[in-house]
């Protein structure tokens, strides 16, 4: 059985994945900043233990320990600096080609990194919502550094498209590489797609989107 930890695994996107890593039969593992047995919902089948992303060396540890590791953290979105969030996967990639790390990894990423139709990023368009756009720059930065990361790292990125919704997983879904297919997602149909990548890989170091088709 393969095993797989999820950073962020209580929150919208990253329960869904948890959900969904479950329901396939993966061996998961939910890394909270709380105490484990507090975690609200608790998805059947998860064994939930504390951590945070800005520990570098337990994330190390703990990616020495599974077979994929998943990083569904947003940065902040309550006005505070998002630059621990930028400073976090900087350590991470770092640290993981110096400790050759071989698991899967995964990133949740931001819809203000992906284009629009004319090559422009979309947190640089006019109508991006000013409460977004510091959390929109920093996965811009993160994914240039997981680009820029030594190519021994097995990583991929993927995005959601400009809105993101609670909601169940679509029969099917539309991808993208730089430029979303659609302008909506829901979680469920993002964990699915998430998945599918993890199971069958297509978009090894690079980034990529799900929308609702």
């Amino acid at each position: 059985m393969s095993t797989i930890t999820v950073y962020g695994a209580t929150g919208m996107v990253g329960s869904e994945i948890v959900t969904e890593a479950v329901a396939r039969g993966y061996q998961v593992t939910g890394v909270t900043h709380g105490n484990p047995d507090h975690v609200k919902n608790p998805v059947a089948g998860v064994s939930y233990v504390t951590g945070d992303i800005t520990d570098t060396g337990d994330v190390v540890e703990k990616a020495k320990g599974t077979d994929i590791i998943v990083f569904s953290v947003p940065g902040a979105r309550d006005g505070s600096s998002v630059q621990p969030i930028i400073d976090a996967h900087a350590r991470i990639v770092a640290a993981f080609a110096g400790a050759g790390v071989t698991a899967r990894i995964f990133i949740v990423g931001g819809a203000g990194a992906t284009q629009t139709p004319d090559g422009t990023l979309l947190k640089d368009t006019p109508d991006f919502p000013a409460a977004y756009k510091p959390e929109a720059e920093s996965f811009a930065q993160i994914l240039d550094l997981w680009r820029g990361s030594a190519k021994s790292l097995d990583w991929t990125m993927l995005a959601p498209s400009p809105e993101i919704a609670p909601g169940a997983a679509t029969a099917s879904y539309a991808l993208g590489d730089d430029v979303a297919a659609g302008g909506f997602v829901t979680a469920g149909t993002f964990a699915k797609a998430a998945l599918d990548e993890l199971d069958t890989p297509a978009h090894r170091r690079a980034r990529f989107i799900v929308s609702n088709a």
